[in-house]
């Protein structure tokens, strides 16, 4: 069995008496493109930062590669990006002269510098903007740049930290589209939103944060299976096949009546939905209502955390 590419160990952080990380451990592997979600203040950016070897864990460990990371390891901290929730990004330079700049200091130089940088520009659509100074830049392009100047030396596993903050929708699908490229090349991808709809578009496995702790780690077809959906079904009046028939019909787990709506639980909420139409039409029932919730990922963090994601 491969080892991991990412292995997060008992970690844990505070800052004075505030509690940032509680023993998190979990693993990433070698291309995966992972979800780190999680609320404002959830821990994310900080476990983020200890994890590319920029801020040191109070305890627990983080092996990359198979081998422990620290601050001082500079040989594994080059086969790592990171795009970090601020932009770090010089307005008064071009476009070109930022990604140069960058490029250094991962140790570019000459013709395999001028090589990368151009490769990148135009990876990320903005060859055409090469000389133009970032102060002009729209706030798309700008987060476009960011994540160029993250991977303008290769790296082998991107961290991405809130990177479509502040962008409009359509730079936001630009952005996702530039991930997915990155993840089939083969890059090992960690992606931290508080916007779930994010991580559940591009994560096929994910973690949940929430006050320091680890809420849950699995994929999303097993954190969706946390949950039953559910029909929420308003009629104009029930009759009596109707009120024996529906809690019998196949997919139902429990179906409850109150003053004319039914809240119906399954976990097979397309395939009830037709069964549930014909019955109401076989005993002649009106339906007046319908709404179908199959399990979100919204709901599962609800039921993990107690609280709405955004608050």
């Amino acid at each position: 069995m491969s080892t991991p590419i990412l292995e997060v160990v008992q970690v844990r952080k505070s800052y004075g008496a505030t509690v940032a990380l509680d023993d998190i451990s979990l693993t990433v592997e070698e291309g995966e493109l992972f979800g780190l979600l999680g609320p404002n203040g959830a821990g994310k950016t900080t476990l983020i930062s200890i994890l590319c070897g920029l801020l040191d864990a109070d305890g627990g460990e983080v092996r990359l590669f198979g081998q422990p990371l620290r601050r001082q390891r500079r040989e594994l901290r080059r086969w790592i990006g990171l795009a970090s929730q601020d932009l770090a990004l010089y307005p008064d330079l071009t476009a070109r002269e930022n990604l140069r700049f960058f490029a250094r200091l991962y140790g570019l130089q000459g013709v395999e510098l001028e090589r990368q940088v151009t490769e990148i520009l135009h990876f990320v659509g903005l060859e055409e903007r090469t000389e133009d100074r970032v102060a002009v830049f729209s706030g798309g392009m700008k987060r476009r740049l960011h994540l160029a100047a993250a991977i303008v030396h290769r790296p082998r596993l991107l961290f991405l930290d809130e990177p479509t903050t502040g962008v409009d929708p359509q730079s936001r699908n630009y952005i996702f589209e530039l991930i997915r490229g990155l993840n089939r090349s083969g890059m090992t991808i960690v992606y931290t939103s508080h916007y779930l709809e994010e991580v559940e578009a591009l994560c096929p496995r994910l973690a949940i944060l929430d006050n320091g702790r680890l809420r849950a780690c699995d994929t999303l077809p097993r954190l969706l299976a946390l949950l039953d959906g559910q029909l929420l079904l308003t009629v104009e009046k029930d009759n009596r096949d109707f009120l024996e028939r529906l809690p019998l019909l196949p997919g139902v787990k429990s179906a409850v009546q109150k003053d004319g709506r039914w809240e119906i639980h399954t976990e097979q909420v397309a395939e009830l939905l037709p069964r549930v139409i014909r019955l109401a039409a076989e005993v002649g029932v009106h339906i007046t209502a319908i709404d179908a919730r199959p399990p979100s990922l919204e709901r599962v963090f609800l039921h993990l955390t107690g609280r709405e994601l955004r608050d």
